[in-house]
Parts: structure tokens; C-alpha cells; sequence
């Protein structure tokens, strides 16, 4: 009879899961893995009618999962899907913080203002809102996790994308003072970064233009798949990732390391 030789368990079979941005692309793959995996998931999306046909594939697969309208930006609306979740299932274990939006703009375009408003309102401030709400939660958990999704414009730069850029620098910042602040608690929080991925983002640049990118900047020489994105976000989210904490995970093809 064979006998195990580890302690620390990598399952997340019973967990209850809030991914936001749900919809589609990352925060959909995501989703669906984790209810592979056997978590309880809160599927969350301003997309109400996309968010309910994520959770009615995860339902129909078998696995148990609720759909909540929101904008995540909207704090009244995060405290009310928070509470909501974690009355239905009784709890709240892991935070993924993957809603974004991109909205392109040059700094003196006329546009500029309200398309950096809205982007640290979604990319940023969103953040701080969810955690803030799940925290009574997360303290009540045994494994409590926060992943929150950057992207490797956290680590670069691209002309005409300030606002994205500035806000995805700033969730990186807002990782790392958060895994200090709360690290004493057992909460991790850590960030993963997505490189050029197969997302609606993405899907407006020609096919083209995509093989040619990377071709001279991933090393592997693709572009990845959403779901690719979703295992390092799990990996993060394991209760034996408990000594990983401030961590920023590239999930980019090699994008952040090729010089030439």
C-alpha cells in the first residue's frame, strides 16, 4: 500500500473561488479550472448574460458554480456580490482579481482623462475594493489566497498605453505591500503577469501581426492560450503554496527574459 511522503496538500476540491472578469478570455479559463479542480466558484463579470453561460458550462460539467453581475469598480456592488457569495456557499477561500479593460490613448488625447479614470477605476482601485470585502472572509479560511492578475505591461512599457501601463506597474506595488501587510495573518497575495495571450484584448490584432511579434520577442515563439494563464494562477492558489507570498509570476512565453 503505497503511503504518502508530503504534508501540504494541492487540491482546491471544496474551496470557494471569486474570480471576476469571468466572461471570457483569462478570467473564464480560469473559472472553468478551477471548478475542474473541484472548487465552488463565484463567477463574476460586468458581461451578465456571458458570466451565466460560463457558469451554465461549468453546471452542466457537473461542478457547482453562481453567476453575479458586476462592475467592479462599483464598491456598493462588490460588498453586495461578496456577501451574497459567501452566505450561498459559507464562506470565501481565494480572490482572483482578473476584471480589466484597455483602453488605448496618447496623453494628449482628448479622451485622455476619462479613459485613465476608468482604467485605474478598473484596474486598480478594483482591486483594493474586492480585497477589502473578502478580507472578513479570507481571515476565516485555512488557506486564505489573493491572486491578483497584472500583466508583463507591469514590467514594460507600450507607447500610447499609459493609463493600462501605469495601473498594471501599480497592482505589482499594491502585491507586494499587501503580502507584507498581511502576510502575518497567513494570507498570501501574489500577482501573475500575462504576456501576449489568445483574449478579446488581443483578438483585433491581425494574425499576422501576432506570428511576427512573437517570432522576434517570445521565446517560445507563440503566442499562449487563456487557460495556460489559469495554471499559474492555481499553482498560486494551492494551500500548499503557503511560503509563496509578494511573488510576480510571468506567464509570458519568455517574453520578460529575451534580450534579442
Amino acid at each position: 500500500m503505497e503511503k504518502k511522503l508530503s504534508q501540504l496538500d494541492r487540491s482546491v476540491a471544496g474551496k470557494v473561488v471569486l474570480v471576476t472578469g469571468a466572461a471570457s478570455g483569462m478570467g473564464r479559463a480560469t473559472a472553468r479550472l478551477f471548478a475542474d479542480e473541484g472548487a465552488r466558484v463565484a463567477a463574476a463579470d460586468l458581461n451578465e448574460e456571458g458570466v451565466r453561460d460560463v457558469v451554465s458550462e461549468i453546471v452542466d460539467a457537473g461542478h457547482e458554480a453562481v453567476a453575479y453581475g458586476l462592475d467592479v469598480g462599483n464598491e456598493a456592488q462588490v460588498e453586495s456580490v461578496v456577501s451574497s457569495l459567501t452566505e450561498h456557499f459559507g464562506g470565501l477561500d481565494i480572490l482572483v482579481n482578473n476584471a480589466g479593460i484597455s483602453l488605448p490613448t496618447p496623453i494628449d488625447g482628448d479622451e485622455y482623462a476619462a479613459r485613465w479614470e476608468r482604467s485605474i477605476q478598473v484596474l486598480l482601485t478594483a482591486h483594493t475594493l474586492t480585497i477589502r470585502a473578502a478580507l472578513p472572509h479570507l481571515r476565516q479560511s485555512e488557506s486564505p489566497r489573493i491572486v491578483n492578475i497584472a500583466s508583463t505591461e507591469g514590467l514594460g512599457a507600450t507607447r500610447g498605453t499609459s493609463p493600462y501601463t501605469a495601473a498594471k506597474h501599480a497592482v505589482i506595488g499594491l502585491t507586494r505591500s499587501l503580502a507584507v501587510e498581511l502576510g502575518p495573518e497567513g494570507i498570501t497575495v501574489n500577482c501573475v503577469c500575462p504576456g501576449p495571450i489568445h483574449t478579446g484584448m488581443t483578438s483585433e490584432i491581425p494574425e499576422d501581426a501576432k506570428k511576427e511579434f512573437a517570432r522576434r520577442r517570445v521565446a517560445l515563439k507563440r503566442y499562449g492560450d487563456p487557460e495556460e494563464v489559469a495554471h499559474g494562477t492555481l499553482s498560486l492558489a494551492l494551500p500548499a503554496a503557503s511560503y509563496i507570498t509578494g511573488v510576480t509570476l510571468p506567464v509570458d512565453g519568455g517574453l520578460t527574459i529575451r534580450n534579442a
